[in-house]
């Protein structure tokens, strides 16, 4: 009641003066011998005590609160007189009729502006004389008094555009819509910052361009107006789209993978013929050069494993082949060795584990060739299908394409 008082600056009647003494007390709470803290039973976790006892054995609250069981909330009373406050009038600097409001105020703000007017912000609409108007402003299409009225609408409603051309007044004016009102308005706004420009200080100028504006109206407009069938079949070419793109690509991999077989089988067929040739003419050097390169044999076909590491290891071990060979080529590998009569466990010298493993290398890349032909071959043959049934021509008229097996047996040339 007495802070009541204080605000409506009214008279109290003689009462003591309330203090924190008096409202709390002086006197120190004694410890009574009951208030031991409850223990926590053993075999519950602490984490769950917490949530069911604080230190004042207080239950749970039935809903979440901010207030935490850790810490006691103390009332925060002040002992100053409040500041006083009055009734008193303001003037809102946004209205142009010099209206009176009144509400309450601390009598120390007295005078000041009002708080709310640093957000009455204008837009800062350029002006122009009659002669500017003559001298520069001129265009076929528009009048003066179309143009003192769109820079009417534009201090009244702020440069919202919409608005403008709502509230354009047809009856005196020809209809205009909102991409000419907005260009006319632009287009003034860049002549009077160059007229206005001080020395050689650049003007910012505003580009807009109405004639996209236009466009972009009329693209929205016809995206708007389709049939559910036009959507649908918009969404089917998509999707078509979308497969295509990614047979593209499934070729391209494929293109590249045989790309790099062809390179490694020219490669091991080349290398192949240099042994040859420096066969009989090899030193002790290069003997010692080979024997450490047969460690590790890596080429396009098998990578094996390389044993540089130390501690012991048996010559066995080079010719194991290793997990990133798959089954299917695994049972190729046996069959050709079957074919060939070689052992598929042989005696591990040096010699035979650097030879064999290159020879089983050169399988796997032999096994890797044959299956990119017959898939490059079942390509070609799926193509010459789809191309009779688009082009029904006489057989005897088309001149069969070469496979690629007929390709190789010629020498690579096309007969």
């Amino acid at each position: 009641m007495s802070d009541v008082l204080d605000i409506l600056d009214v008279e109290r009647p003689h009462t003591p003066e309330i203090t924190r003494e008096s409202i709390i007390g002086d006197r120190k709470k004694k410890k009574k011998l009951s208030d031991v803290p409850f223990k926590r039973p053993e075999g519950m976790h602490r984490e769950l005590f917490a949530l069911l006892y604080s230190d004042n054995k207080d239950n749970a609250p039935m809903f979440a609160t901010d207030d935490k069981g850790y810490k006691q909330n103390k009332a925060k009373l002040g002992l100053k007189r409040v500041r006083p406050w009055k009734w008193m009038p303001f003037t809102n600097p946004a209205r142009k009729d010099a209206a009176i409001f009144h509400h309450w105020r601390r009598i120390e703000d007295e005078g000041e502006e009002y708080a709310f007017a640093k957000f009455n912000k204008a837009v800062p609409i350029p002006e122009f004389t009659n002669d500017e108007y003559l001298q520069h402003l001129q265009i076929e299409g528009w009048t003066q008094q179309e143009t003192d009225h769109l820079f009417d609408l534009c201090q009244r409603f702020d440069l919202r555009f919409i608005v403008i051309q709502d509230r354009w007044d047809k009856s005196r004016f020809a209809s205009r819509s909102v991409e000419d009102l907005k260009e006319r308005y632009y287009n003034i706004c860049n002549i009077l910052a160059k007229i206005h420009a001080v020395g050689n200080i650049e003007p910012k100028l505003i580009a807009y361009d109405s004639e996209h504006e236009r466009k972009r109206k009329e693209q929205l407009i016809k995206l708007y107006d389709r049939t559910p069938e036009q959507v649908e079949e918009e969404q089917t070419l998509l999707n078509e789209l979308r497969k295509i793109e990614l047979r593209k690509k499934e070729r391209e991999k494929k293109t590249q993978d045989l790309q790099k077989l062809i390179t490694a089988a020219d490669s091991s067929q080349g290398e192949t013929k240099r042994l040859e040739k420096k066969g009989p003419k090899k030193k002790v050097v290069q003997q010692k050069n080979i024997k450490a390169e047969s460690t590790s044999v890596d080429s396009a076909g098998i990578k094996f494993a390389d044993f540089k590491g130390s501690g012991v290891t048996l010559r066995s071990q080079r010719m194991k082949l290793p997990a990133s060979v798959g089954q299917k080529k695994a049972k190729a590998i046996e069959q050709l060795l079957k074919e060939l009569d070689i052992e598929p466990n042989p005696i591990p010298t040096d010699d035979i584990c650097l030879h064999f493993n290159e020879l089983r290398s050169d399988m796997v890349l032999l096994y890797e060739l044959k299956l990119a032909l017959g898939s490059c071959e079942f390509e070609l043959q799926t193509l010459r299908h789809q191309t009779e049934a688009m082009l029904p021509i006489k057989k005897e008229i088309i001149d069969p394409a070469p496979t690629v097996s007929m390709v190789l047996e010629n020498g690579g040339k096309r007969e």
